[in-house]
């Protein structure tokens, strides 16, 4: 039989502390700190520690367990965003579903939030509802009138000049895009509605619509896994809380709670 004196003991405990610090294994869902008075629009992260939550009019930072780092109020509306390259960039609208929206994009410095600068999207005429980044170029989505039987994806450079005007094929979706990602060479789309997720090959060539809800944000974290982000609670006082929990692809589905 072995047996281990007590400073044999602690230093095997020690050796697995600093091993494995505390907080640094992935939780099975991450709970963003806090109450909202208006919905979430959508998530992003840099697949490691950090995530970013737009609350439609708060944009707020959280390490991976969902403590909140910073938190700053912003201009309503603010939509779905992507990170990239130190900074977090917000699909921004006034206006959603008929021309004439005022569609922007909003910058701000990853680390504390501080604005950086504000591009206008006058291509996405219908309200810019989601942005993404992908091989160094942005990708915009946002709103669509009811007689409509295409969603359409607006790429700009990385200085967001214009580059061209993509269209998928997915019949009406109410409201349009709200939120789009990128990941394990798909594109992901989140309405609203009944069709909550539409999955694209890299050309915008739709592989399907599915009854997953995807409408208020995804996010691709490592190889075969997403974040989806989810509200929970009592909201009928206008307090949102919202959280992400993990999915893979799935051939029926779509996407799959893990």
């Amino acid at each position: 039989m072995l047996s281990f004196s007590k400073k044999s003991a602690l230093a095997v405990i020690l050796a697995l502390v600093l091993f494995c610090p505390a907080g640094s294994a992935e939780p099975p869902e991450i709970v963003c700190q806090g109450m909202y008075q208006h919905h979430l629009q959508g998530i992003a992260g840099n697949q490691k520690d950090t995530l970013f939550w737009s609350f439609t009019t708060t944009l707020v930072k959280t390490d991976i367990h969902g403590k909140v780092l910073v938190k700053v109020p912003v201009k309503n509306h603010h939509g779905d965003l992507c990170f990239s390259d130190g900074k977090v960039f917000v699909a921004y609208s006034n206006l959603f579903n008929r021309p004439g929206a005022d569609s922007k994009v909003y910058i701000y410095n990853a680390e504390d939030l501080a604005p950086v600068d504000v591009k206008r999207l006058p291509e996405v005429v219908y309200g810019a509802g989601g942005i993404e980044c992908h091989e160094g170029h942005f990708f915009v989505v946002g709103g669509l009138p009811p007689d409509h039987t295409r969603n359409y994806v607006h790429e700009y450079d990385r200085q967001f000049k214009y580059v061209t005007r993509h269209i998928i094929e997915s019949g009406y979706t109410r409201l349009g895009i709200q939120a789009v990602c990128h990941h394990d060479g798909y594109w992901w789309f989140g309405c609203y509605g009944k069709r909550g997720l539409l999955k694209t090959e890299d050309s915008f060539k739709l592989l399907g619509g599915y009854k997953f809800y995807a409408g208020i944000g995804l996010v691709g974290w490592g190889k075969g896994r997403l974040l989806v982000a989810r509200h929970f609670g009592n909201t009928s006082k206008g307090k949102y809380q919202a959280k992400a929990v993990w999915a893979g692809p799935d051939d029926k589905l779509g996407l799959a709670i893990k």
